[in-house]
């Protein structure tokens, strides 16, 4: 093995990027998943990804319905499952979603995916043809950028304030596009707790969206992986739920409310758009985790689920207000940020002048890491922003991470006077 192995190395290397295709060329790692790596293994208090804490993972509770699941279940759960997934958990899904959010719904317009991640792919798959126009909000889920950006549309950017998407300024752009011959093929929207931003879409701009959508014929991706994590203020129902014609494509996740390494979603949605992204994924990857979707149904059956997600508020309200408390405190007069009611993300904005993707080496080698902002925009206007995670680390590191980042932040504005 060790010769082999010299000579491999030995040889003249293959010109490896010949071989591969066009789409392939262009694909770029996550910008995110890049700095976790950085920040993994050293003693840098990372604010950046997107990550649960463990410590709200239900193991005891997984480790019982394994034990149930492998031993009355076996036969089906160790089992190829169909594309669409595992029925009593698609069923146990339509009736928790019609409970909690007011939204009848029935085991046909559900499908089980590997993660949303996967669903926001099968989209892209299904709905974009190169050239179709893809509204999202400025700034948006990055990821749904990168799932997007392979089928070649035009991104349309709208931007957020405190309420979420501007409609008003999306009005606006729709019949800009229409007197330009363009047709809107889909609008993405994070409506709660948005990532990055931590913001929430109104009630009455929901209600004006789905009026658009029927005006300007296109369809709503509401993402919404976050809404269960509320910790102040009142629920605002999904824009699914103002939703009569089928144009909301909704999807949820296991991930924020079970554990990510389940890789469970679904997609919500009217049964013809079902079936054909249902095709699509037949060819993905036959059929999500059926292990894992025994043990999620179980786990919703039994109103686990009900009971787990109070615990998790409880667990990282905390989180929430340390962090908001940290930048109160420690912040420049010159800094703003977002005030969330739930969800995992603060969205912070440093004064014009300072790109916080040049600023980050500066913030690691102080000891913290963040997301620049420029990453969840899809044409990278912006580059004095900043997205921070409080769910991840306690309360004490949140403080000391939001000190570190302060005087960071402090030394680019004295260098700049």
């Amino acid at each position: 093995m060790r010769k082999k192995l010299e000579r491999k190395l030995a040889s003249e290397p293959l010109n490896f990027e010949s071989f591969f295709s066009e789409k392939a060329l262009q694909m770029k790692a996550s910008e995110i998943r890049e700095l976790l790596k950085l920040v993994e293994t050293s003693d840098v208090i990372s604010l950046a990804g997107g990550l649960p804490a463990p410590e709200t993972f239900p193991v005891e509770i997984i480790k019982k319905i394994a034990e149930d699941v492998l031993t009355n279940h076996a036969d089906k759960a160790l089992q190829y499952g169909t594309t669409k997934g595992f029925t009593p958990l698609r069923l146990a899904l339509a009736r928790w979603m019609e409970r909690r959010y007011g939204i009848p719904m029935s085991k046909v317009e559900i499908m089980m995916v590997a993660g949303s991640q996967q669903a926001l792919d099968l989209i892209g798959r299904v709905f974009i043809n190169p050239g179709d126009v893809v509204i999202v909000e400025a700034p948006t889920y990055l990821a749904a950028l990168q799932a997007f950006k392979y089928y070649d549309p035009e991104f349309v950017s709208i931007p957020m304030d405190h309420d979420g998407m501007r409609i008003d300024m999306l009005e606006e752009k729709l019949e800009e596009l229409k007197r330009s011959g363009k047709r809107v093929k889909l609008v993405y929207t994070v409506s709660t707790f948005q990532n990055p931003m931590g913001v929430t879409m109104s009630l009455e701009r929901r209600k004006r969206l789905i009026e658009l959508a029927r005006e300007y014929d296109f369809i709503i991706v509401e993402d919404n992986p976050y809404s269960e994590l509320r910790y102040s203020g009142e629920p605002v129902p999904p824009i699914k739920h103002f939703d009569d014609e089928g144009r909301v494509i909704y999807l949820g996740t296991f991930s924020k409310i079970l554990a990510p390494g389940l890789r469970l979603g679904w997609v919500s949605a009217h049964p013809h758009f079902i079936r054909k992204m249902e095709i699509a994924k037949q060819s993905v990857d036959l059929c999500t985790n059926t292990l894992g979707q025994a043990i999620a149904w179980k786990y919703v059956e039994e109103g686990h689920l009900d009971r787990h997600i109070p615990e998790i508020i409880e667990f990282y309200r905390p989180r929430r207000d340390a962090m908001l408390e940290a930048l109160e405190e420690f912040m420049p007069e010159s800094v703003e940020w977002t005030r969330p009611d739930g969800g995992m993300f603060v969205w912070v904005t440093l004064p014009e002048g300072i790109d916080s993707k040049l600023m980050l080496e500066k913030a690691v080698s102080k000891g913290v890491a963040y997301v620049p902002g420029e990453a969840f925009f899809a044409h990278r206007e912006v580059k004095n922003a900043l997205r921070l995670n409080f769910t991840y680390v306690p309360e004490e590191k949140i403080r000391e991470g939001v000190k570190r980042l302060a005087e960071v932040i402090e030394g680019e504005i004295r260098s700049r006077t």
